[in-house]
């Protein structure tokens, strides 16, 4: 009954994230924000909401194993999002080459992808380094610290963020049945609502399940949420950069990697600082290491050599491979 339950809340989740992002590509047309921040900032936060969400669930639930969730959480999903995701998206590249206008080339904001793979390169370290221990007066600092380096990305990308989507080059808002080429503003609010709505129903359900199912198995909870909760919650951020890059628009598909990328590295570690001991185990410290690798092979593919390699995608799936061998032998 347990995985049943699991199963429903990441169709729970993954309905609603769907829902949310569609919302979010129009909010970005309403609020005239350009395609790079439209990615790294609109499209990255909501589809980085289910996994931001079920941390904090875990969190101030409090229940045994909660916070090991919690950490496994916050610790895998940029873990994911620089290997498999990065993976993912280069393969659609690769298999839609003769559909792209720019074949394997990246069409990209240069200044949007730089400052973001180093926000995330520097701050995911550092959350990492901070987990082989710190005093615990230090925590609630170093949380706010990250909260407003966080801040300052928001600013910079909304300053630098690029031309503004083409309303034709996005999908019908779910939610509007009225004619015309734009949704009114108040049902774009609506479905944003009913999507975050969705997600927070499904990642409190999550966090139970996840706890049961690892009981039942005998594995440790911070083990299971490290891979599986990334991979749930995380299929919003897949699907969309996806198709994104099928058909050319790789601002938005890798700004939604990316942004989310440094969105994870700061916001939910700050939340993890402030109200867990935060204290890596093996596992985790693994899954951040590889992480940063996964970061640092991407600056190198996409920012360096400005194209979708096929040694990068090896590498990347290579990367996360890895971390599942580790976990099977330790």
């Amino acid at each position: 009954m347990e995985v049943v339950l699991l199963i429903a809340s990441f169709a729970v989740i993954l309905a609603g994230a769907l829902v949310f992002t569609n919302a979010v590509e129009w909010a970005g047309v309403k609020l005239n924000i350009g395609e790079g921040a439209t990615g790294s900032l609109l499209a990255a936060v909501g589809t980085a909401m289910p996994e931001t969400l079920i941390p904090i669930v875990a969190m101030i639930g409090g229940a045994e194993g909660s916070e090991d969730v919690a950490i496994g959480a916050i610790i895998g999903a940029p873990f994911l999002l620089a290997t498999i995701a990065m993976a993912l998206v280069g393969f659609s590249a690769l298999i839609y080459r003769k559909r792209r206008a720019q074949g394997r080339e990246l069409r990209a904001n240069v200044e949007v992808l730089d400052r973001d793979l180093l926000f995330f390169l520097v701050f995911f370290t550092i959350g990492a380094l901070i987990g082989l221990g710190v005093p615990d007066a230090l925590q609630i600092p170093i949380a706010v610290l990250f909260l407003a380096a966080y801040g300052f990305y928001v600013r910079r990308t909304l300053l630098g963020g690029g031309e503004v989507q083409e309303v034709e080059t996005i999908g019908p808002l779910y939610m509007d049945r009225s004619p015309g080429d734009e949704p009114p503003g108040q049902t774009v609010v609506l479905q944003l609502l009913v999507g975050l709505a969705a997600i927070v129903g499904g990642a409190h359900l999550f966090v139970e399940e996840l706890i049961h199912v690892a009981e039942s198995i005998g594995v440790e909870p911070l083990v299971l949420s490290l891979v599986l909760a990334p991979l749930a919650t995380e299929l919003p951020e897949k699907a969309n950069s996806f198709f994104w890059v099928r058909d050319g628009k790789d601002s938005l598909a890798l700004g939604n990697i990316t942004g989310a990328m440094v969105f994870q590295s700061t916001i939910p570690i700050a939340f993890g600082l402030a109200l867990t001991h935060w204290e890596l185990n093996k596992f985790a410290l693994a899954s951040a290491g590889l992480g940063v690798a996964g970061g640092i092979l991407a600056y190198w593919a996409l920012r360096l050599r400005g194209r979708f390699d096929a040694v990068a995608i090896a590498a990347w799936t290579l990367l996360f491979t890895a971390f599942i061998v580790f976990v099977a032998v330790a």
